[in-house]
């Protein structure tokens, strides 16, 4: 890790932090054909913590990143963008024998993408050791932003985490992909009472519970024990569950859909955001949907925010 002076933190992110080679437009032809132009290939960073931490820093937070890189060319550009984005680089883990992870990212004429992988990198290797070092000096607010992307972070190890985190009474948000090994929302219900806000997208939850519903599945999770449950429905907005009962809150229109990459990850930066704000759960909400707006329109997880009035004006 490189040393700096100790800082204060608004929010802590845990997560993976990679690089993104992004492809568009990409068609199903381009498998049967010797060369395809495309309108852009170009390099960006990703992974969901880099994301959430870059957006929440360029809307004026103070943002810890825990994280772990490879000691590669790689690696070492994602540091550097991280310092070029006001992010401390004090909490990453850099091993030397690790490369770190790069996505292909081939995003189709509707602006979805689909990702090509590399299992043996940082993407999936971050560990609790990695991590567990780091939160003596986290934040109030938590944000755990991938389950299921790291095998090393099983069920077990995650509720150790979630505990050592909740353990200073600190506001525990998680967001996620989708289960890798056929888990279930019984599979994970252990874990849930620790978490104050889950951020799940529709075919995520619906891979947990078998049910297409997103309102009967923000209100299981919250009967789960989740305080606050999020369901990300993409150009339809999001389901809002808590206590108070289940509302939809509507998205943000948008001019053209570009790039999806990092949409779910703006969300839950925007979310958090108003968290921070102290704002109420359905103001939290639109304002995570205004960001994701803002993300569709522009290619690469963080290329359409770069101001707090870049999110604010969609408010209006």
């Amino acid at each position: 890790m490189r040393k700096e002076k100790c800082k204060v933190y608004d929010i802590s992110i845990i997560g993976a932090a990679i690089i993104d080679i992004l492809a568009a437009p990409v068609s199903e032809t381009v498998f049967s054909t010797g060369s395809c132009p495309m309108d852009t290939i170009q390099m960006s960073f990703g992974g969901d913590a880099l994301n959430e931490a870059v957006i929440l820093s360029r809307l004026g937070k103070k943002v810890q990143l825990i994280t772990k890189v490879g000691e590669d060319e790689a690696g070492k550009r994602v540091l550097n963008f991280m310092e070029e984005n006001r992010l401390s680089v004090e909490s990453v883990k850099i091993q030397k024998d690790l490369a770190t992870g790069i996505n292909i990212v081939l995003i189709n004429e509707k602006g979805e993408r689909h990702f090509l992988t590399n299992p043996h990198g940082s993407l999936r290797k971050l560990a609790f050791e990695d991590i567990n070092g780091c939160l003596d000096d986290a934040a109030p607010i938590v944000s755990f932003a991938g389950m299921f992307v790291s095998p090393l972070l099983n069920i077990a190890k995650m509720k150790q985490l979630f505990a050592r985190i909740k353990g200073k009474d600190r506001f525990l948000a998680v967001d996620m992909t989708k289960a890798k090994n056929g888990e279930t929302l019984e599979d994970i219900e252990e874990l849930l009472p620790y978490i104050d806000c889950i951020f799940p997208n529709e075919e995520e939850i619906a891979l947990l519970t078998g049910e297409r519903d997103p309102f009967k599945n923000a209100k299981r999770l919250v009967s789960c024990g989740v305080k606050t449950a999020v369901v990300k429905c993409g150009a339809d907005g999001c389901v809002v569950a808590d206590r108070q009962g289940v509302r939809a809150i509507p998205a943000v229109p948008v001019k053209v859909c570009l790039d999806t990459t990092g949409a779910g990850d703006s969300f839950a930066a925007g979310f958090l955001w108003g968290i921070a704000n102290g704002w109420q759960i359905d103001e939290c909400a639109r304002f995570a949907c205004a960001a994701a707006s803002c993300t569709v329109e522009a290619y690469g997880a963080a290329g359409g925010i770069h101001s707090l009035e870049d999110v604010r004006r969609r408010m209006r």
